[in-house]
């Protein structure tokens, strides 16, 4: 990506939090509490694991859940990776330019502090999140 962004993490969808994490769990990953974010309509937990990526756990909170739109089509599994930007904003502008296009504009991310996230897309790159620093 582009050489400021940090990988901050891999985002799977799955119809059930709790039973997706029971495999992480057995191979010794630890997991936060589930948060129920209801301005992107998803229920979120974390997995963590020292000298692993962080994992983001992401199941439907309702029918419209963008996340429910992603399992008709594809199943459980990883559907976007997190890059950690010190300028959300420049970021974005960054990525236009890479011919991204945003999803959605900027909006706070109850599980992650509040902090601002974004959504784009490439057609050769897939979904990526990008996180303000």
């Amino acid at each position: 990506m582009l050489p400021d962004f940090k990988f901050h993490h891999i985002g799977i969808a799955t119809t059930d939090i709790d039973k997706t994490a029971e495999y992480y769990l057995d191979t010794g990953f630890s997991m936060t509490e589930k948060v129920t974010d209801p301005v992107q309509n998803v229920k979120i937990s974390f997995l963590t694991k020292d000298g692993m990526p962080r994992i983001e756990l992401l199941e439907p909170a309702g029918e419209n859940s963008p996340v429910s739109r992603i399992l008709s089509k594809s199943g459980a599994g990883p559907y976007h990776l997190c890059y950690e930007v010190d300028d959300i904003e420049a970021g974005i502008c960054e990525l236009k330019k890479k011919h991204f296009i945003p999803l959605s504009r900027p909006v706070q991310a109850i599980a992650l502090d509040n902090r601002l996230i974004c959504f784009l897309y490439n057609a050769d790159v897939g979904l990526i999140e990008i996180l303000q620093k």
